[in-house]
């Protein structure tokens, strides 16, 4: 490139690379902090992972153990809550996220209103309307 003798062309192209300097440290401390929540959330997933399968698995022995008053609905109710118990001690986030993102391909459709329904409780939480 030749030097101009045009000072406000120089001017303007200082202001340009300035400018895109400015947008690319804006996006890298956006990425950094789109990164730090994700982390923390799943951080905080694994922390009630555990919590979570004890739980579910005290309530599946309470209602076995009271199975002579309950019917096959609620055995089977048990047992799935057992079986989701099990599947939380089993399997860590990464496992637990590829196991989401197989069911979101092979339900394409459920898996969108799913998300909307979420989308909409999550806006309706966030809303500040005091």
């Amino acid at each position: 490139m030749t030097p101009t003798n045009n000072p406000s062309a120089d001017k303007a192209s200082e202001t340009v690379k300035s400018l895109g300097d400015k947008v690319s440290e804006t996006a890298s401390q956006l990425k950094d902090r789109v990164n730090d929540l994700g982390r923390t959330a799943a951080d905080k997933v694994e922390q009630g992972r555990t919590a979570a399968a004890s739980g579910l698995e005290s309530t599946a022995s309470a209602i076995h153990q009271s199975g002579e008053k309950m019917t096959g609905l609620a055995h089977s109710t048990a047992d799935k809550l057992s079986s989701s118990a099990e599947y939380l001690r089993n399997h860590d986030f990464k496992s637990m996220m590829s196991d989401v993102e197989q069911l979101v391909k092979k339900n394409p459709g459920p898996s969108l209103m799913v998300a909307g329904v979420i989308g909409f409780l999550v806006g309706r939480t966030l809303r500040r309307d005091d």
